[in-house]
């Protein structure tokens, strides 16, 4: 198994971000748009967060009982701002990283996703996913 592999092999470079003052209805719309389920927080180019769908579900009742999608929204932007939902300082991973480090990371923490940084600035991410697809490949 290649476990020094660099986490550059692995890494999805093309990151669909929110910025740290977008709200919350955006990150509704990125996920149901986009089929993800990790959204980094910036400023500039600045890692700053990371937003999840468990995250908006954790504040978001209305999914729970199919309220309208536009109400849900519209209470939300309305009642919590973006700050006070993602999670501040995320465990991150520097592009020299390599598979075995993220692997120890996702295994070790409660969280599925971990951003790829050089120099405080978001590169890539890695998900549980991406992990589960390169170990088979390695099979």
């Amino acid at each position: 198994m290649k476990h020094n592999d660099p986490i550059t092999h692995l890494m999805s470079r093309n990151v669909i971000t929110v910025h740290h003052g977008d709200p919350i209805s955006k990150i509704r719309s990125l996920v149901r748009e986009h089929g993800i389920h990790h959204i980094p927080v910036v400023n500039g180019d600045q890692l700053v967060g990371i937003i999840t769908w468990s995250d908006i579900l954790r504040v978001s009742f209305g999914d729970a009982f199919r309220t309208d999608e536009r109400a849900v929204d519209a209470t939300l932007d309305h009642t919590l701002t973006l700050e006070q939902v993602m999670q501040k300082n995320p465990v991150s991973l520097p592009e020299t990283g390599t598979v075995r480090q993220a692997a120890e990371l996702l295994a070790g923490g409660s969280f599925h996703s971990l951003p790829i940084v050089s120099g405080g600035k978001l590169v890539g991410i890695v998900t549980t996913t991406d992990l589960i697809k390169y170990l088979l490949d390695q099979f």
